[in-house]
């Protein structure tokens, strides 16, 4: 079997046996895939700190054909961002992150613009981003790339431009005016595009400045959240940490 290779981000990893690690990879060029690195909970192993979770990796790999885990023989460590996640709540939103991306996205598919997404979100919040804000931007471009961010410009029954308050239904595939909003559950308030627009026309934040107010992002960060957990069909595990 030749040896193999690919970069990616560690998602998370998991014992098994009494040595072993299983370790689930989001990788630049192979997707999501996951492997077992043999001897990685021993004293002194040759993967040093290199499986810590969202550490950006490159490994080297065995692969046999039929099989689902793959045998990883190394891994050099890229970046750690380690320091980041010292602040507990970030490391659960990282988490959360991460347990997205496992369970949106299939084995072996490859996304670079999502491999992107999340590199520039780590790289942000080591330059000293808000943790909330950079959060939301994530989850956006998140569910926009997953295909499931709905179209917030217009009434999805009367075909009503959006212009004032509106109301996200049940099935989360699109806003309904006051008028065709048989139940007013989620609100969605009338400045929510001016958010969804600065997020695609802007990079992640570099810094702690906040564009907007904080009763706004919360009312955004409701909506986002609902939509995730309705195509999930279940709160996310770190979700319910962070909250």
């Amino acid at each position: 079997m030749p040896l193999e290779q690919s970069e990616g981000f560690i998602l998370r990893t998991h014992n098994i046996g009494e040595q072993d690690k299983i370790v689930i990879l989001f990788s630049r060029d192979k997707g999501l895939f996951k492997g077992v690195a043999k001897g990685a909970r021993k004293f002194g192993n040759r993967f040093g700190s290199s499986l810590e979770p969202l550490s950006h990796v490159r490994i080297f790999y065995y692969e046999k054909e039929g099989r689902e885990l793959v045998t990883i023989n190394n891994s050099d460590l890229l970046e750690s961002f380690f320091d980041i996640q010292k602040d507990l709540k970030t490391t659960y939103t990282l988490s959360y992150f991460a347990e997205l991306i496992e369970a949106f996205f299939p084995a072996r598919s490859k996304d670079d613009v999502l491999f992107r997404l999340l590199q520039s979100t780590l790289l942000s919040l080591q330059s000293g981003a808000d943790l909330d804000f950079t959060s939301l931007y994530f989850e956006v471009w998140f569910l926009k790339i997953s295909g499931i961010l709905p179209d917030f410009k217009r009434c999805k029954k009367c075909r009503k431009v959006f212009d004032e308050i509106h109301w996200l239904p049940y099935k989360k595939d699109g806003i309904l005016c006051s008028r065709c909003a048989a139940e007013k559950e989620i609100e969605v308030p009338a400045d929510f595009n001016t958010f969804l627009n600065w997020i695609k026309k802007n990079p992640p934040p570099k810094d702690s400045s906040v564009p907007f107010s904080p009763e706004l992002l919360k009312s955004i960060r409701k909506i986002l959240r609902s939509i995730v957990v309705f195509h999930m069909e279940r709160v996310p595990k770190s979700l319910r940490f962070i909250e």
